[in-house]
């Protein structure tokens, strides 16, 4: 109850304009930033503020299902 703190967001971020709150998108690869027009979205300057919801997490992994058989889910 009184450990430590989760935090929701990962604190190491690594700065980029494609999240940045300053930043909207253009088309695939550009941004156009509030401080420096257009820009990759990869790039990122000291302005840069971090925005959660634009960021796309990464894709689950696939369940790999050659390997099971149905003695693997039965419950006798």
């Amino acid at each position: 109850m009184f450990g430590k703190k989760k935090k929701l967001f990962q604190q190491d971020i690594q700065p980029r304009c494609a999240y940045c709150a300053k930043g909207a998108p253009l088309e695939e690869g550009r941004i156009l930033c509030g401080k420096r027009g257009v820009v990759s979205s990869t790039f990122a300057c000291p302005a840069f503020r971090y925005d959660p919801l634009k960021r796309v997490p990464p894709k689950p992994a696939k369940l790999s299902t050659n390997k099971l058989d149905e003695d693997a889910f039965r419950l006798d």
